[in-house]
């Protein structure tokens, strides 16, 4: 019985290190941003009325939106450009990013 709560102890470990070491940057996204700041202003907080305020929203929301309209699920003409020059993780150090704005 010991044996097993040990394994399970160094298995939830090691899922926890790989967990952390995927996480998204937060800073990364902050300099990757500033493409976003003319509509969505500099921390997420909407500077024109059309355009959505992104600060505290849901990560994974956030990440399946700009996926979205990189892939055309989602149609905006100006979002779709600017999504289409997004990598996977440059998507997610973004969502990381405006999430964690108050």
């Amino acid at each position: 019985m010991q044996k097993i709560l040990l394994t399970c102890a160094a298995l939830l470990t090691l899922a926890s290190a790989a967990s952390s070491s995927m996480a998204a940057d937060i800073v990364a996204g902050k300099s990757r941003s500033a493409q976003c700041a003319a509509c969505h202003g500099p921390t997420g907080r909407s500077v024109m009325p059309q355009a959505p305020n992104l600060a505290g929203q849901d990560e994974d929301y956030l990440a399946k939106q700009l996926r979205d309209f990189r892939s055309g699920a989602r149609q905006d003409e100006t979002m779709s450009v600017i999504a289409k020059a997004l990598s996977d993780t440059e998507i997610d150090n973004l969502a990381a990013y405006f999430n964690d704005q108050k």
